[in-house]
């Protein structure tokens, strides 16, 4: 097979990508992109299939060879992804630009543009590095009964098959802290450790029914800390931590104290709190959704309540009046960054509005905010970021971000960045301006490569 750096690895994908783009390739600038790794991005159209019929592979088959011919030269360069920019003349004679990974960019979203750029080795955004406040009031709920919990488990699995206390001993060592004394009654009556048989799946959806969530194995058990929700930048910095004085469950990412034992079937993690909120209960019953970053949902006060059938109906991290420490600038949220700006601000995103451009001024002195997002055109002067002095992110179109470099005026106190591509604009620009950026902080760049090459006149 030819390398990824081959012309010839590319030439099936340029072919299907000119048939389907000629158009746009004729105009001048014309170019198509795209990326291509374990899934991929590319502009082709693809037939809809008639109502009550799947789509067939049969139907993409030329879209499915061109594409395995460039992701095998990837793993042989032992490369997981790439992106690649096109121009493609009516002769046939074709540029082509191939962008790279780099250690200090996260993946894009999709398209062939670069993710945000983690300008400091490691950083992670704010809310991920929070942990989670001392509760010493905090008890556990009077529901508690583990003697009734072990009997109930008992008459409802009667053929359960609990696990050995070295196997218990060995998972906390493992996790570093101890299991609350339910979750242990729970694994004392079933290891929840199944084969890939009809039998145990029949004993593992007793098992679930008996405790009302999948159980996992003891080997599954993991702490549900903010290194397990992971997120990219470009969201994860417009997370904020808001914990109500009247919230059963802290407001956090993760926490030390969350074990996750179970799931709810639909991807939710269900977890032990060890760490409430003021008005929670240790040891109280928590959901991780899988669509959220922060926070958790309660569901039961106690495992026991769970076993029990007592689900709590109470939803979330009830907020108070004061201000969301994130805020959203646009013609249908907040109308103006004055209107957005306050003391508690964290977080703040410019986006589609109308009326003139904003100035940042109201924000100038602000003690907590962190992160800046601001469209194309929505800024008065984008100079006045500079005096935003306590940002660790920022979102900026390419022009915004010019305007700052040819001034000197990168914030340096960034851990990370961000460049907001707007339409169908040719990657090599974008990616330069990425590494320059990168250079500021003496980061890894994006490689990239050039290939020229001949597809012949169009059939």
């Amino acid at each position: 097979m030819p390398s990824i750096d081959d012309f010839a690895t590319w030439e099936p994908v340029l072919r299907l990508l000119r048939a389907a783009n000629a158009r746009s390739l004729a105009v001048p600038g014309g170019h198509v992109s795209g990326r291509i790794g374990n899934g991929w991005s590319l502009p082709l159209p693809r037939r809809i299939p008639s109502p009550g019929q799947a789509a067939r592979t049969e139907d993409i088959r030329d879209e499915l060879d061109a594409v395995e011919r460039v992701r095998s030269a990837l793993a042989d360069a032992g490369s997981g992804s790439i992106s690649f920019a096109a121009r493609i003349a009516p002769s046939g004679r074709t540029v082509l630009d191939l962008f790279g990974s780099s250690v200090a960019v996260e993946s894009g979203i999709g398209g062939p543009h670069p993710g945000s750029l983690v300008l400091v080795e490691d950083a992670v955004p704010e809310p991920w590095r929070r942990l989670p406040d001392p509760a010493p009031e905090a008890v556990p709920s009077p529901s508690v009964d583990r003697a009734a919990l072990e009997r109930t488990l008992r008459e409802r699995i009667p053929d359960a098959v609990g696990a050995p206390e070295e196997e218990i001993a060995a998972t906390e060592a493992r996790l570093g802290v101890p299991l609350p004394d339910e979750l242990k009654v729970l694994y004392r009556v079933t290891r929840a450790k199944w084969r890939n048989s009809r039998a145990d799946r029949g004993a593992a959806m007793r098992v679930e029914d008996a405790v009302g969530c999948e159980v996992f194995s003891l080997d599954g058990l993991y702490v549900a800390d903010a290194s397990s929700r992971p997120c990219l930048w470009q969201f994860a910095a417009m997370e904020a931590v808001e914990t109500s004085p009247d919230a059963e469950v802290q407001g956090i990412v993760g926490s030390p104290g969350w074990i996750a034992f179970g799931d709810n079937g639909g991807g939710d993690r269900i977890a032990v709190d060890l760490t409430p909120g003021p008005r929670g209960h240790i040891g109280q019953i928590i959901m991780l959704s899988h669509e959220e970053n922060v926070g958790a949902d309660i569901v039961a006060d106690s495992l026991t309540d769970l076993v029990m059938r007592r689900p709590d109906e109470r939803r979330g991290n009830r907020r108070g009046d004061e201000p969301s420490a994130v805020a959203w600038v646009n013609h249908v949220s907040v109308k103006s960054v004055r209107a957005a700006a306050h003391h508690g601000l964290e977080a703040l995103s410019i986006g589609v509005c109308d009326g003139e451009p904003f100035s940042l001024a109201p924000l100038v002195g602000l003690p907590r905010l962190r992160t800046l997002g601001a469209r194309a055109g929505t800024l008065a002067d984008p100079l006045e970021i500079a005096e935003l002095t306590r940002l660790e992110f920022l979102r900026l179109g390419p022009e915004d971000w010019r305007v700052l470099l040819d001034a000197g005026a990168v914030p340096r106190g960034l851990a990370a960045a961000f460049i907001e591509v707007a339409g169908d604009r040719h990657p090599a620009p974008v990616v330069d301006l990425a590494n320059e950026l990168l250079g500021l902080w003496d980061r890894p760049p994006i490689p990239r490569t050039t290939l020229e090459g001949d597809l012949g006149p169009a059939t």
